[in-house]
């Protein structure tokens, strides 16, 4: 577990440089633009090429170092700040650059997540899995508590003294990068048993690299499961993954304070879900914690919806549905992980990892290609003063900017709740853990 804790530490001191330029780049675009689209780019120029490499990633994971992995992506993501810093601070930053700047850290974060959680599954006990996997997703959430504040005090006093907010916080991103780097240079992280591995091996690297799939295919509760992600995260997408930033900046002035408010309060959420599952273990029917946590984290989208910034103690209805979509965020990733982790042997889950998270994941970058123009072009004008909804659900959300998006939450809220739910209707996902056995009771098949 040392060697663990030592790579979390890491990973936190980074994200949390991470997180505070992300916060300060999404302010400076929409101060540029004032349109949702362009920040829902952002997302789909990262999740693409992400999701393009993901066979190729997951094959790599296997064969080779994983250590080496997660390493290269550390230090890709350190250098496109670099380059972002030195574009911002000689004034030729446009917002294209972090188009191609989100791109480049897709195709290199892509190795980060199959790389780890491969190694977790080597590094810890397996009674560990649900309780180190929540460990995992407090990272980000616990980065996120201070990333937002500090990256919001150091925006609003740069613009009240009149100093360069962004560039002290993209110089503290690069330092991050090189804490994380160094704390993996002194653990020792294992790689899969070469000749368990040589089993999987398919005739070339093309049906190696689409072994995952097969995997999953020949699965079918495994693809039902993920099946069921997938339209999760399409929806959750549509609204807190694309909607939520643009939909704050707008009914508030674009106030860095109160969007980095919020922010905090989605991460202390996230935070306090994750220590809880990690002292709890979650359910002992794993799908319970997906289907149910899925549930309560739409349920917390329904509320956000009906938040707005006048009169202003309604701003307080942001922050109980922003809080409860994210407390649940780690029961269900926990949750869906263990399953996962007990189910598909050591040696292929980075191929499989892949594999399951193009599936789950593919539905985000057309959730925000759908929702960033959806809220600008029909949303929005129709729930401005006049427009054709206002009369209609004006009582609802109010009307002018943000308006339309607040809607939006509000539908998404309600047909989440429905996926959700409607789920344990499906054997096949309902009884996913009794229908499979684990891995260490059978051998890995093809």
């Amino acid at each position: 577990m040392k060697a663990f804790w030592i790579a979390w530490a890491g990973q936190l001191i980074s994200l949390l440089g991470s997180g505070m330029t992300q916060f300060a780049l999404t302010i400076w675009i929409y101060r540029v633009t004032s349109r949702a689209t362009d920040l829902a780019l952002i997302g789909v120029f990262f999740m693409v090429p992400l999701l393009v490499m993901s066979p190729i990633v997951g094959l790599m994971v296997d064969r080779y170092n994983r250590k080496l992995m997660m390493m290269l992506s550390d230090l890709a993501a350190g250098a496109t700040t670099v380059v972002v810093f030195f574009l911002y601070t000689s004034g030729n930053l446009e917002v294209w650059h972090l188009y191609v700047n989100a791109a480049i850290n897709g195709v290199f974060q892509g190795f980060q997540w199959p790389a780890y959680s491969a190694a977790l599954s080597m590094m810890v006990d397996k009674k560990q899995y649900v309780r180190v996997s929540s460990l995992l997703d407090v990272a980000g959430p616990a980065s996120g508590i201070v990333s937002p504040i500090l990256g919001g005090a150091i925006i609003g006093l740069g613009d009240a003294g009149g100093f360069d907010g962004l560039t002290i916080i993209m110089l503290i991103d690069i330092v991050s990068f090189i804490a994380a780097i160094a704390s993996l240079l002194f653990i020792h992280i294992p790689n899969p048993d070469p000749q368990a591995a040589e089993k999987t091996r398919g005739e070339g690297f093309i049906q190696e690299a689409l072994y995952g799939f097969r995997y999953i295919l020949q699965r079918p509760a495994l693809l039902a499961l993920q099946s069921v992600f997938m339209a999760g995260n399409f929806i959750f997408s549509m609204a807190r993954g694309t909607l939520l930033a643009p939909m704050l900046l707008a009914r508030t002035g674009t106030n860095a304070w109160i969007f980095g408010a919020s922010q905090t309060i989605g991460a202390i959420g996230m935070v306090i879900g994750g220590v809880v599952v990690g002292a709890w273990g979650g359910f002992k029917r794993r799908i319970h914690g997906v289907l149910l946590g899925w549930a309560m984290g739409f349920f917390g989208i329904l509320i956000t919806g009906f938040g707005r910034s006048d009169p202003s103690w309604m701003i307080g209805i942001w922050a109980v549905g922003i809080f409860l979509a994210a407390l649940i965020v780690s029961l269900i990733n926990a949750s869906n992980q263990a399953i996962w982790m007990a189910k598909v042997p050591v040696e292929v889950q980075g191929r499989v990892f892949s594999a399951r998270r193009l599936i789950a994941w593919f539905a985000n970058p057309l959730a925000a290609l759908i929702a960033g123009p959806l809220a600008d072009y029909v949303m929005e004008p129709a729930m401005m003063v006049g427009g054709p909804a206002a009369g209609t659900f004006g009582w609802l959300v109010g009307t002018g900017p943000g308006a339309g998006m607040s809607l939006l939450f509000i539908l998404t809220g309600f047909v989440g709740l429905a996926v959700s739910l409607g789920s344990y209707l499906i054997p096949l996902i309902r009884d996913v853990e009794s229908i499979l056995p684990d891995h260490d009771a059978v051998g890995a098949e093809g």
